[in-house]
């Protein structure tokens, strides 16, 4: 890869983040609530009575947040903070900046999210692989109508399907949250399995329809690579099967299968945040549905940045990783 590519595709990226963000800027402006007074009020109600001076109150917050300012201003404001990610403080949770408590939140997604993810996308990859290869055990071709079924299914349907069964009917695991009431979180073996024991569901429901949607994918692939002509050579030359499905089948394959990944990883933990709220997990899904619900702008500004730049950098990531796999695969100009 050239200094000069890669150039290319950080400024392509930067300025990807800058449309991103400047579309998360304008499109939450669109409502015409007020989330400040809507937070002053509900804390005035909760304490029995409603405050005297409660413009006054809503005045001096939007002076803070730099609300009261015209909006050309507050553009400008926001994206240089956001250069430096600097999100500012949280609408709903202040006087708790919005970076701590993305990070509070963060570790569970990353638990969840992505490490199902994974799981399900090496699983199902192998097993689609097998099931379209021809030297395969033939049993295998009968699980793709369950595969298809399982694909068909959203995140969050098959959530409410395994909490129904085994939370409510059976009570076998717990119906939401992270970890037991009144646990505290430490490094310990019973915390850790109470952390296993709450997370097994949502998992459960992430992996099993990721599974099926990953396994018909790398099917469909197989099926096309098998009909190439270095496989013909290869058979020809009386390679083994298994060095043929391994280095020309399966890895040829694997090129669109991995693209496939990162392209969705925004709908991954989109779908995986509803999951999320339904289980009442605490991580990135659940906090981005309550700021939507108190239209707290800069922790809806500050999500939206994160997932972009994640997926952005993973992008970048993968260009750079793709002559390793592919060495036919070159940034160089001939």
């Amino acid at each position: 890869m050239t200094i000069r590519y890669l150039a290319k595709r950080i400024l392509f990226l930067i300025l990807v983040m800058w449309t991103a963000a400047t579309i998360n800027f304008f499109v939450p402006k669109l409502s015409p609530r007020n989330p400040i007074a809507e937070r002053l009020q509900q804390a005035a109600m909760g304490g029995g009575r409603l405050q005297t001076g409660l413009k006054e109150m809503v005045a001096a917050y939007e002076r803070d947040f730099g609300l009261d300012r015209p909006l050309w201003q507050q553009y400008l404001t926001y994206i240089g903070n956001m250069a430096r990610l600097d999100f500012g403080y949280s609408i709903s949770q202040y006087p708790r900046r919005v970076i701590d408590v993305i990070m509070t939140a963060l570790p569970w997604t990353i638990g969840l999210a992505f490490t199902t993810t994974l799981i399900a996308f090496s699983l199902g990859t192998i097993l689609g692989a097998l099931i379209a290869w021809p030297k395969a055990p033939r049993f295998l071709t009968y699980l793709v109508p369950p595969l298809m079924t399982l694909q068909a299914v959203p995140f969050y349907l098959f959530g409410l399907l395994l909490i129904y069964i085994f939370a409510f009917r059976l009570r076998i695991f717990p119906l939401s949250g992270a970890y037991s009431r009144g646990a505290i979180p430490r490094f310990s073996l019973p915390f850790i399995l109470d952390l296993i024991r709450h997370a097994l569901l949502p998992a459960l429901a992430i992996i099993l329809t990721q599974f099926g949607s990953w396994a018909l994918s790398m099917r469909g692939l197989m099926v096309m690579v098998e009909g190439e002509d270095y496989i013909t050579y290869a058979e020809a030359k009386g390679l083994k099967d298994r060095r043929i499905f391994l280095r020309y089948a399966m890895r040829n394959a694997l090129l669109p299968q991995t693209t496939g990944l990162l392209l969705n990883l925004g709908f991954i933990v989109l779908g995986t945040g509803l999951v999320e709220v339904i289980f009442g997990y605490p991580g990135l899904g659940t906090l981005v549905s309550g700021a939507i619900q108190n239209l707290d702008y800069f922790l809806i500004y500050g999500i939206a940045m994160i997932l972009v730049l994640a997926i952005c950098i993973a992008t970048l990531l993968m260009d750079l990783i793709y002559p390793l796999l592919d060495p036919r695969i070159t940034y160089e100009r001939g």
